[in-house]
């Protein structure tokens, strides 16, 4: 059998190269566009996802600054608080200070021992025992001095005794205790990878 296509007639040519044009259509569309579409739907999708994740990430960092000004705000409150409640006992600075606070008030501290510090759950109270002398005056002023004070002082158990032989600055010797708070430091996280013993 002999197959030429002279042997068509010319409108079968015709008819055989429309068919063969559509079929190699056909498969072109088939095999290479359907698949090229799908893959673009997928990657339209994933850069959809990846723009909201780009405005995510902008807005975040966006808002960056602001968190770092509320971080430093918040670290510069911390530190003004730690003059109030700090975390360690300092006995000389205290006593200088409370000696200060005496001095301005005219008072003379003739007693300032520290007593056993006392445990709670996020602070040690530390009393002190204080004796003073001075006037009623002097003593009131140092009292409101103390109320002043950046550190938190307590002061309670007041006795005030007049002087057998008061002179002009001195006329009661006052007996009291003075309790400040140190912040108890939390436990801090071992480190990585650090062994238990």
């Amino acid at each position: 059998m002999d197959l030429s296509l002279n042997k068509l007639p010319w409108y079968g040519q015709v008819a055989l190269f429309v068919v063969l044009g559509i079929a190699l259509i056909g498969g072109f569309y088939w095999f290479y566009v359907l698949p090229t579409q799908a893959e673009m739907v997928t990657r339209g999708q994933r850069l959809a996802t990846l723009r909201v994740d780009i405005q995510k990430g902008l807005t975040t960092a966006n808002q960056l600054n602001q968190f770092r000004q509320q971080v430093a705000e918040l670290e510069a409150r911390l530190e003004s608080l730690k003059a109030v409640l700090p975390e360690q006992k300092d006995v000389a600075d205290l006593l200088r200070r409370i000696q200060t606070l005496a001095t301005q008030s005219n008072l003379a501290i003739r007693g300032f021992k520290p007593a056993p510090s006392v445990t709670k759950q996020l602070h040690m109270e530390w009393p002190i025992a204080l004796q003073l002398d001075g006037t009623y005056h002097n003593l009131a002023m140092f009292f409101d001095r103390v109320s002043k004070f950046s550190r938190i002082i307590n002061v309670n158990n007041i006795v005030i005794r007049a002087k057998d032989k008061p002179e002009p600055t001195s006329t009661i010797s006052v007996e009291c205790m003075a309790t400040t708070f140190v912040l108890l430091e939390t436990a801090k996280p071992a480190a990585p990878g650090a062994k238990a013993n």
